[in-house]
């Protein structure tokens, strides 16, 4: 039995897939769990990060890490000028120090005194501002027929092996011309799209809990 800590997971899939499989697994994040089948701790990671962790898989938040936001860090205006003559978009005239943060805040947790690490993220700026994942792995690699890049950036694990690769599902096009998987296509904008989408598949949560633990 190994001591697994979930940072940033309030769904309790990935923490929920290693207590299945034996292990004593306690998720974090700042919102409660949406399962009470095992241990969640509501509050800051760093409150707990040093408590003698064997493995930990980690979810930092990704809306200024993805490469999907791009867009909204500058003026729409001013799409033909220079970067460094662009000014901040008007909705969001601070998120260029947020993105800082969000950086800080990954690689305190992929530098963290934990001996096992898996930080998982979208295709975004850490392949840059820290280093290539190890692996991009998608749901349709481990039985789930969905498209979604995957990175993970990991620290004395191996790769995952897929599991049972299937058929990458449906793709549409939007109106904007953005080929992508239908199963997030739907769903509107708002605070629950964004908690679906930020959940890990079961089938990548299982691969982890069976291979990592």
């Amino acid at each position: 039995m190994v001591k697994v800590l979930i940072a940033c997971e309030f769904s309790g899939t990935v923490r929920d897939a290693f207590i299945r499989q034996g292990h004593d697994a306690v998720s974090c994040d700042l919102i409660p769990t949406e399962s009470y089948f095992g241990t969640h701790y509501q509050g800051d990671i760093m409150d707990i990060i040093n408590d003698g962790w064997d493995i930990m898989i980690a979810h930092p938040p990704c809306t200024y890490l993805a490469v999907s936001g791009s867009s909204w860090y500058y003026h729409p205006d001013d799409k033909h000028l220079p970067k460094e003559q662009k000014r901040p978009h008007p909705l969001y005239p601070n998120r260029r120090k947020d993105q800082e943060l969000a950086k800080e805040f990954f690689m305190d947790l992929i530098n963290a005194n934990i001996p096992k690490i898996a930080v998982e993220n979208p295709i975004g700026v850490m392949s840059t501002h820290y280093r290539k994942p190890d692996q991009i792995v998608h749901p349709y690699m481990f039985g789930q027929e969905a498209s979604k890049p995957t990175c993970l950036w990991l620290k004395n694990l191996p790769n995952l092996i897929p599991t049972n690769i299937v058929g990458k599902g449906e793709f549409k096009t939007s109106k904007s011309g953005k080929r992508g998987a239908v199963w997030n296509w739907w769903l509107p904008p708002g605070p629950e799209r964004a908690k679906i989408r930020s959940k890990t598949f079961q089938g990548i949560a299982d691969a982890m809990a069976e291979q990592w633990g």
